[in-house]
């Protein structure tokens, strides 16, 4: 039996849909099976539940994934037919950008993705899903910090609305405090800072001075969480940056740092992919 993935996607339905070459028609008997990488848990889901159709060649799927009870992490995606099981080769180099946009328009509490892996096999990535700042361009200009992105996971509209939004820096707060252990020398104190942000539709745009940020802070050391507060949003946005194809930003992007008054500021990821920025040695 050769079966070949040639297109996988979850669509906005949360429904993995698949597209397969096969070299023979699959029966009845055949089952798609989903197994989770940490635990070795198996979801089996039997091709006539999953909607199957078949032309000649090729063999297409659409599963529902809410209704499998699915928890967070990677699940490997298999064929089993005749007491045989087939993991599924993947020639479809994953999804698209645009499409994880509009994925995260939605207001969702988990979120799924199709995807290939390194060996080039079908897979499916599932991720707990809360509202987030997810961000998009950071850079420093003529003494600011500036950030530019998308509101993920609010249900909000992707229209011309402009809501009224705050964009505030946070020093010394207890989540902060397992980014800076490896740096050594606990925050002197709690500090903010807070300015007006831009927010049109599902976009923001935000800037503040870094003068204000050492102003706030005269000992100038710390790790500052930057958060959004948008209108008819409950609750702070952390500022982070996980609906893209990279993965561990912490290791792999890096930004330039600035002198403000000769002081250091970096912006830089957690493990977790949320942004900070880095005030001091």
């Amino acid at each position: 039996m050769s079966v070949i993935v040639t297109n996988a996607e979850v669509t906005l339905a949360d429904v993995l849909s698949v597209r397969m070459t096969v070299d023979e028609p699959l029966s009845g008997e055949a089952r798609l099976v989903l197994r989770h990488r940490g635990t070795g848990t198996e979801r089996l889901v039997p091709l006539d539940d999953a909607g199957s159709h078949e032309d000649a060649g090729t063999a297409g799927l659409a599963v529902p994934l809410s209704p499998l009870s699915l928890a967070p992490g990677r699940w490997d995606a298999y064929l089993q037919r005749d007491g045989s099981r087939l993991r599924l080769r993947s020639v479809d180099p994953g999804f698209s950008l645009d499409r994880l946009d509009a994925y995260a328009l939605g207001r969702r509490t988990l979120a799924y993705r199709a995807y290939r892996t390194r060996n080039g096999f079908l897979a499916v990535k599932i991720d707990r899903a809360a509202p987030v700042a997810d961000v998009r361009a950071v850079w420093f200009r003529e003494g600011r910090f500036e950030v530019t992105g998308l509101l993920a996971y609010t249900g909000l509209d992707d229209d011309d609305r402009h809501r009224d939004a705050r964009l505030a820096l946070r020093r010394g707060e207890q989540g902060d405090k397992g980014d800076r252990g490896d740096r050594g020398g606990p925050c002197a104190g709690d500090a903010s800072v807070t300015v007006a942000a831009t927010v049109q539709g599902v976009r923001f745009h935000a800037a503040l001075s870094l003068c204000d940020v050492l102003a706030a802070a005269p000992d100038q050391e710390g790790v500052w969480q930057p958060s959004l507060e948008v209108d008819g949003v409950a609750g702070r946005l952390p500022l982070g940056a996980r609906i893209d194809d990279v993965e561990g930003k912490r290791r792999r992007v890096h930004y330039p740092r600035v002198l403000v008054d000769g002081v250091p500021v970096t912006p830089t990821f957690t493990s977790d992919d949320e942004l900070r920025l880095e005030v001091g040695a």
